[in-house]
């Protein structure tokens, strides 16, 4: 078969690029895209492998070549959508994760400099006509080597080790089967099992020390949701919450759980077409009062007694405001602690 390939660089590119596709590459198939013989295939693997790329080889029917890991990173080639998507990801890298901001930058230096014209535009337009709002909060840092070990040993299906401190400060020995990564608000959670409590547990990935692999792999075990960014979201609040109260909206439970989501899962009870009572969690009654208010919906609140108090409170600050007659403090004990 003769080569119809014109030019070795330009072929070692396309031979480049068919093996960063993550499948087996069989010999004839390769030549048949290159329009090359089997032998300039094998020699051009192999001009590859003495570049620094580790191209691996197996033998019999289902066999062929493949982009395999390898100890040092090689160049890759990206396409112009590929391109365009790594420099803005890398713009928009998180902050909350330590050392990642100037490796991101790096990054995005040593990618604009190799960038053709056409895309260096495209990347540059996006920089400029896009902001990025800072949080109100900084979320606490996070070593990006943590996040990389916990990922890898997600991803072997490892039992991990490591020391936790829980909301009230206490240390902990845990031992668990690591499932998921979470990045909610400014914050990172892992999903994990917890072998020494034999269930499902939200950890706080800042407040994780000294993690490290035993060596032992796992049976993956079912999820215990679908949804493990609602999942991580609706534990993490059952922890700050405090208090339980109970209202009757005069709205649908439809429209209900689309302005509240995940916050009222398995709490609205239907009472009629446009009626539904809610059970609200926050972390003081003045809390649930406001939140309930913000629905901008008419409701009646049931209870407990505290939360009548609170909104009782609110009606009469606002009462007041309404008619000049200055700010209402409210009792001591519905004031923030």
């Amino acid at each position: 078969m003769a080569d119809g390939t014109p030019g070795t660089p330009g072929r070692l590119l396309t031979l480049l690029s068919l093996l960063q596709t993550p499948r087996e590459w069989p010999g004839p198939e390769l030549a048949r895209r290159l329009e090359v013989s089997e032998r300039t295939v094998r020699n051009d693997v192999e001009r590859l492998r003495q570049l620094g790329y580790p191209v691996h080889a197996s033998r019999g029917a289902a066999g062929g070549y493949r982009l395999a890991a390898g100890q040092a990173m090689p160049p890759l080639l990206l396409d112009d959508e590929e391109a365009v998507a790594v420099a803005v990801a890398l713009g928009a890298s998180q902050a909350s994760v330590v050392g990642m901001e100037e490796t991101s930058l790096r990054a995005l230096t040593k990618l604009l400099q190799v960038l053709p014209t056409r895309l260096r535009g495209q990347v540059d337009a996006l920089r400029a006509s896009t902001v990025r709002a800072a949080p109100r909060r900084r979320g606490p840092e996070v070593a990006g080597a943590l996040l990389a070990d916990l990922a890898s040993c997600i991803r072997d299906r490892e039992v991990v080790r490591f020391g936790y401190a829980d909301h009230t400060g206490a240390a902990t020995e845990r031992r668990a089967e690591p499932y998921r990564l979470v990045s909610l608000g400014q914050r990172w959670y892992l999903v994990a099992h917890d072998l020494g409590r034999d269930d499902w547990r939200t950890f706080r990935v800042d407040r994780v020390r000294e993690l490290r692999g035993v060596g032992h792999r796992f049976r993956p075990r079912e999820l215990p949701a679908e949804d493990l960014a609602a999942y991580v979201a609706q534990r993490t609040r059952s922890v700050q919450q405090q208090v339980t109260g109970v209202v009757v909206l005069e709205a649908s439970a439809a429209s209900v759980e689309e302005r509240m989501g995940w916050w009222t899962t398995g709490s609205i009870e239907v009472l009629g077409q446009e009626r539904c009572r809610v059970r609200i969690a926050g972390r003081s009654t003045e809390d649930v009062a406001f939140w309930v208010g913000a629905l901008g919906v008419d409701f009646t609140a049931e209870g407990p007694p505290e939360l009548l108090e609170a909104v009782r409170a609110v009606e009469r600050r606002y009462g007041n405001a309404t008619r000049g007659d200055g700010g209402y403090t409210g009792d001591a004990q519905l004031k923030r602690g």
